[in-house]
């Protein structure tokens, strides 16, 4: 087994006055040759943006992009028609393939969003764009990991063009769970969102990230009541 850890305060920073973002790896300003990506991960940034503010309209191609807010309402329009508000509970992906523009908007002028930008890299490139989202069942989550994307159209969660899986879990103190990789040449990316864990005697507290692969399965501890993402990805782009 290999691991890397990324402690929170490690993460790269930009606090553009109506953004302020995280980056645990290389994005725009920030470039760290050590931090590029994890496998396929190739962007994983923790943003705050402030009332009515956001992101205007621009554009990607072949790549993988997921959504996933954490606090407030985030209001999503693109070229291919689509307008919608993703908020706490929801997970949005959009594969950007043969090229698509969209726009990302604080949808209240009273608080602010805070939400997961993720960057996978494609196993397929120039697909015709598309666009998903779905509603978490929170019972799901409690103290066990429910997944939340697949390389499968008719599995739980949406789904990517990438051998990947993510799962989510909301744990009480005490708690354990193993997480058996789909695929043993992945790695698995594991970012705590709130509280303390260990993984793999790995002490971890809230936006710390932890890199592993080399196994086929990990030991999850919650050591308080915690949240946890986890993201398997091969590791070979």
């Amino acid at each position: 087994m290999k691991t890397i850890v990324h402690k929170a305060d490690t993460r790269g920073k930009a606090n553009h006055g109506w953004l302020n973002s995280s980056h645990s790896f290389s994005f725009a300003n920030y470039y760290n040759p050590e931090r590029m990506n994890f496998g396929v991960l190739r962007v994983l940034n923790d943003d705050t943006v402030a009332p009515g503010m956001g992101f205007g309209k621009h554009p990607h191609d072949n790549m993988e992009i997921i959504s996933i807010p954490l606090e407030g309402d985030l209001e999503h329009k693109d070229s291919m028609e689509n307008t919608t508000v993703i908020k706490e509970g929801d997970i949005q992906v959009m594969s950007a393939g043969t090229g698509v523009f969209h726009s990302e908007y604080n949808k209240n002028s009273d608080k602010e969003v805070k939400f997961l930008q993720i960057w996978v890299i494609p196993n397929q490139k120039n697909v015709v764009p598309r666009y998903d989202q779905i509603t978490l069942n929170r019972d799901d989550l409690k103290n066990q990991l429910a997944q939340i994307l697949s390389p499968n159209q008719d599995d739980d969660g949406v789904w990517t063009h990438q051998n990947a899986w993510f799962h989510l879990g909301e744990f009480e103190a005490g708690n354990t769970v193993s997480y058996e990789l789909k695929d043993p040449n992945n790695g698995v990316y594991a970012f705590v969102l709130e509280g303390d864990m260990t993984i793999e005697s790995q002490k971890l507290n809230k936006r710390d990230g932890l890199g592993i692969w080399d196994t086929d399965k990990i030991e999850i501890l919650a050591d308080s009541s915690s949240k946890i993402l986890l993201m398997e990805v091969p590791m070979s782009i």
